[in-house]
């Protein structure tokens, strides 16, 4: 059974930094593509940043430049540090393993929140204050 487990959230003043982390368990697959999708206040479900096996990266245009995402093979764990934060980043963060190579990372930050494949964790609150 695939388990994520998030934490490193947090409450923040606007301009600071978080990392978060999501560990995952029982996942086998070396096809993939990991990613940390988020949900605010009032908003629909929206895709942050996204990594597949060979390390291709892909961001939101809302947090490139500012977010960072990657993985630890050796202690299944999929970060994401986030820098230089503003109050419209406040949200619960999550994050998703999808298998197979059909996944890569534009495709999965594309997904509408009525869309949920693979294996999701419960999530992480992020609040940045003004």
């Amino acid at each position: 059974q695939v388990q994520l487990v998030e934490s490193g959230g947090g409450s923040v003043q606007a301009g600071g930094s978080l990392r978060l982390s999501c560990v995952v368990s029982g996942h086998t697959y070396s096809t993939y593509c990991m990613a940390w999708f988020r949900q605010g206040p009032g908003k629909e479900r929206e895709g942050v940043a996204a990594i597949d096996n060979g390390g291709t990266t892909d961001y939101a245009d809302s947090v490139r430049g500012r977010f960072t995402i990657s993985e630890d093979d050796a202690s299944n764990t999929l970060y994401l540090q986030m820098n230089s934060l503003k109050p419209e980043d406040t949200a619960m963060y999550y994050c998703a393993v999808l298998d197979g190579g059909s996944w890569f990372p534009g495709a999965v930050l594309a997904l509408r929140p009525f869309q949920n494949p693979g294996y999701w964790g419960q999530g992480t609150q992020v609040t940045v204050s003004s």
